[in-house]
């Protein structure tokens, strides 16, 4: 038997020699991709079990928001008005006489620059039943009412502060006068949301 091999058409390969070099190259890649395959594996179940969970979760809110359309729905029934009115009233009262002037005014006074006092302070309830504070400030400064925004920014009892309003230079040595608006949460609020 006769085997016509030609060097110069055909090079001579030793397929040992390559799967010495890259064998261990592509069994470490095989590894490598059997490993992510079981990563993504059991991170979609795990994502399975969470989307569950939240089904579970939307399903109860909508439940709850069906209850309480319907006790909407009873208490807005023509015999009904009129201890709503008056249930709201007083719940209302009593949300206003909660209130403590005390702490409001000791929890400002943690979070107040120097140079700046409260000329005004009005309290009021927003649509989302939170107690919202309206002060207007008098200062020397504009830096020193952004510095009071920036301390109840960082405070657990102030949020969502703004520096609505400001008139007045300290150019001209007249001082500012400024406006801010916060959301206030009061120690017991705060205690009972953990």
């Amino acid at each position: 038997m006769r085997l016509g091999i030609n060097l110069a058409t055909h090079p001579y390969q030793d397929p040992r020699e390559f799967w010495m070099r890259w064998g261990l190259g592509i069994g470490v890649l095989a590894v490598l991709t059997l490993a992510l395959i079981g990563w993504t594996a059991r991170s979609w179940t795990e994502a399975g079990k969470d989307r569950h969970y939240i089904a579970e979760l939307q399903d109860k809110i909508a439940k709850r928001d069906q209850e309480r359309a319907e006790a909407q729905a009873f208490l807005d029934m023509v015999s009904n008005r009129s201890t709503r009115d008056q249930s709201q009233f007083l719940n209302g009262l009593i949300r206003r006489k909660a209130f403590s002037w005390t702490r409001v005014f000791e929890d400002l006074e943690q979070v107040m620059p120097p140079n700046l006092h409260v000329v005004s302070l009005r309290p009021e309830f927003n649509d989302q039943n939170e107690m919202q504070l309206e002060m207007r400030l008098a200062g020397d400064n504009r830096l020193a009412a952004v510095e009071l925004v920036h301390h109840m920014e960082g405070s657990k009892h102030f949020q969502g502060a703004q520096l609505v309003q400001e008139t007045g230079s300290s150019d001209t040595g007249t001082g500012v006068t400024a406006t801010v608006v916060s959301t206030y949460i009061p120690d017991d609020s705060i205690g009972s949301a953990k």
